[in-house]
Parts: C-alpha cells; sequence; structure tokens
C-alpha cells in the first residue's frame, strides 16, 4: 500500500510531489470526447481526495487540457498544488480548413481537439514562448516544472541528433533562464523512452524525466541502464501511463489499447500471464500497475490519467490497496518481472 501523503523533492529543485499525481492528456480528449462539465468536474474530484501534481502539455487536445485544467486549479491557491507542463511544440491556428489528421507518434490522438496544429520548435525563442503562451491558457503566473516534450527517437527517428542539437543549444538554456527568473522551479523531459533519457543526461542537467510507458508492470528495460544512472545522479523520475495506454487497466480484453495502438498479440498473452496471477490474490490488475513503479527508489509519482469522477475515486482507492508480498514474488517466480525489480 502506498502513502500518499509522503511529498518526494523532484531532483536537486525545491518541488515536492505526492505519489499520485494527475495526468492532463485525456482531459485534451484523448481517444474520444469528454464533457466540458464531466472534464471539469474529474479535475475538481482530483483536488478533493488529495491529488495535488496535475500534468499537461499543449500537445494534449491542442491546447483544451491546459485551457480545462487552468479553469478548475485558478480556483485554489496557488501555492496548494504542483503544475507542469511541457515544452517543445507550439500551437499554430489552422484556420477554417483543417489539416490532415496527424499519426499517433505526432499526437494525433485526440479528438474534437481545439483548431490548432502543433509544430514542433525546441529553440530558445520558440520554448519562451511555449512556457508565456501555456501561463495564459493556463491563467498562472508561474510554472512548476518545465518539460521537454518528446525529444526522443520513437517520435522524431532519423531526425533525432537534430532535435538533441536543437534542445542542447536551444530548450535546455531557455529553461535554465526560467528557473532563474523563477518562472519555472524545476527542469524535466517527457519522453517514451529510456535511451532517450539518457542522452538527454548526457547533454544538460535534470532536475526530472516523465518516462511515459517504459517503467511499468508490463515494461521494465528502464532497469537496465536508466534508472541505475538516475539514482546515482540524483535525477527523480515521473512515471507516465503506467497503464501503457490502457491494457493494464482494462486487462487483455479485445481492442486493449498499448502504445496507443492496439495491443499486439504478444502483449496481450504477456498480460494475460500477469492477469492470472492477479486473479490468484484478488488484486487489481490496475493496483498492481499503479504500485509497481513506486517501489524504485527514483521513482517519485505515477501520474494516471482519468476522465470521470469515478475513475479519479478508482486511481485513489487501487494506490491503497494491499497487495501481499507473495504476490510480487510469484511475480519474479513467474519471470513476469525481473529477479532484481524493487516491489513494494
Amino acid at each position: 500500500m502506498v502513502d500518499l501523503n509522503i511529498g518526494r523533492a523532484l531532483g536537486r529543485s525545491s518541488v515536492f510531489v505526492n505519489a499520485l499525481g494527475f495526468g492532463g492528456n485525456v482531459l485534451g480528449n484523448l481517444y474520444a470526447p469528454v464533457d466540458e462539465v464531466v472534464a471539469l468536474d474529474t479535475v475538481a474530484a482530483a483536488l478533493e481526495l488529495g491529488v495535488r501534481y496535475f500534468d499537461t502539455a499543449p500537445l494534449y487536445g491542442h491546447g483544451l487540457s491546459e485551457h480545462r485544467l487552468g479553469q478548475v486549479l485558478r480556483r485554489y491557491a496557488r501555492d496548494s498544488f504542483v503544475l507542469s507542463t511541457k515544452v517543445g511544440r507550439l500551437l499554430k491556428p489552422h484556420g477554417k480548413v483543417a489539416p490532415p489528421k496527424l499519426p499517433p507518434s505526432e499526437g494525433g490522438i485526440f479528438s474534437d481537439e481545439l483548431p490548432f496544429t502543433p509544430v514542433f520548435d525546441f529553440t530558445y525563442d520558440g520554448v519562451m514562448r511555449s512556457i508565456e503562451d501555456s501561463q495564459q491558457r493556463l491563467g498562472m503566473n508561474y510554472i512548476d516544472v518545465g518539460i521537454i516534450h518528446d525529444a526522443d527517437e520513437w517520435t522524431h527517428k532519423e531526425r533525432f541528433n537534430e532535435r538533441l542539437e536543437e534542445v542542447r543549444i536551444g530548450a535546455l538554456p531557455a529553461l535554465q533562464k526560467l528557473k532563474e527568473e523563477g518562472v519555472i522551479g524545476a527542469i524535466g523531459a517527457g519522453v517514451n523512452e529510456a535511451m532517450a533519457c539518457e542522452r538527454l543526461m548526457d547533454i544538460g542537467e535534470f532536475d526530472c524525466f516523465l518516462l511515459a510507458g517504459r517503467y511499468t508492470l508490463l515494461e521494465q528495460g528502464a532497469l537496465d541502464s536508466f534508472l541505475p544512472r538516475a539514482g546515482r545522479e540524483g535525477v527523480s523520475i515521473i512515471i507516465g501511463a503506467p497503464f501503457n495506454s490502457g491494457i493494464l487497466a482494462t486487462g487483455a480484453v479485445p481492442q486493449a489499447r498499448y502504445n496507443y495502438l492496439p495491443a499486439p498479440q504478444q502483449v496481450l498473452s504477456r498480460v494475460t500471464l500477469i492477469e492470472r496471477v492477479c486473479a490468484t490474490y484478488g488484486v487489481p490488475l490496475a493496483a498492481a500497475a499503479l504500485q509497481f513503479p513506486l517501489a524504485h527508489p527514483a521513482v517519485v509519482t505515477v501520474i494516471p490519467g482519468a476522465k470521470s469522477r469515478a475513475e479519479v475515486e478508482a486511481n485513489t482507492r487501487l494506490m491503497t490497496h494491499e497487495i501481499p508480498p507473495t504476490f510480487w514474488s510469484d511475480l519474479k517466480s513467474e519471470r513476469l518481472i525481473p529477479l532484481d525489480a524493487p516491489t513494494p
């Protein structure tokens, strides 16, 4: 069971987060529209239940997530919550004729998004503008954590090294300047690959990384190199997409999502094996998925998304669900998680 009230510092910064945060991608109409009233009530429910860390990005609904999140958070004292948003994309109005739908790797996973097109921009000026634009959408005078978004090979493929250089000479100096000025409190990067985190660590100093889907109950490749290095260098890890885009919440059902797409057969098969162990102990799959990453000493919080008050309430219950130690040892004996993986 996880203690939801313990604050954990993000690296060397003065920003503290609790074990359970709120991922704002669903507020941008991830996969399907979310009613406006329901979306705002979802954020309010999170605050009522003690969630104090909220993450968003310009990409999520092309500004919609930031608008919705800010509309609720503005009712609360600014020092009563922690807020992160991202840089690396600027939103450009696309006029009366909408452009073609983006592929999933570029953010084409939102419905009824606002009439803007996200355009990659990791330059110094682009990041400065991005933070200012986000402040206006959110209605906030400062951002607790500025996160460089999707500077990874999964997103940029053959342009990955080029993007890293743009981050080195542009995005990082801009965020460092904003941190010195008190506009942001901590510097991070949010990516879909552990390898990309290490490449970023090679070119600059970070307080934290938001690693999406790569250290979960389903995948532990980050244990090999990245997480030990993060621990050695005092960099904190935020776990995004703890359900691997859905399958660790729904189980291996037809059309279960993995990496934002229908899960391939090998993923369905592995989740089915994990579910069998869960059934033996009466442990909800989603509870194990939320609690597992937090056992690693470098991980400070997990940030599942939610699209309703009921889902926020469920996430809170799952985080405090009692899971016996033998459950984790059985997962190890079945080779479903590594023998050296830290467990609760």
